[in-house]
């Protein structure tokens, strides 16, 4: 008797601490440039955290970014200039559009 307390016991702290932690869920960023083939990378930095995606047919999206503020560069090809966006929030679990970014030569 003494031991199936002591077993139920065991089990309920268990359970509660499966509980006790949340999962966080990263969202993404996402945008197009124009023009379409001037651009090769996009990348999402903040502090140290930097995530970058390739940029196919003028279109990217940068997966696995945790909630937080970023500074979005376009990498682009010459004669093009690289651009930034700064001030980028990304939200737990959400896609950000940042819309369209046009490359200056």
């Amino acid at each position: 008797m003494k031991k199936a307390r002591l077993t139920l016991a065991a089990l309920g702290v268990i359970a509660a601490g499966l509980f006790a932690f949340n999962v966080i869920t990263n969202g993404s960023v996402k945008g197009t440039v124009t023009p379409a083939d001037a651009a090769v990378r996009a990348w999402a930095i903040s502090g140290t955290d930097t995530v970058k995606a390739d940029i196919s047919n003028g279109a990217f999206e940068i997966g696995d970014v945790k909630p937080g503020t970023y500074q979005v560069i376009i990498e682009a090809k010459a004669p093009y200039k690289n651009s930034a966006k700064d001030g980028v929030e990304v939200k737990e679990g959400e896609a950000t559009d940042i819309g369209e970014i046009k490359l200056e030569q």
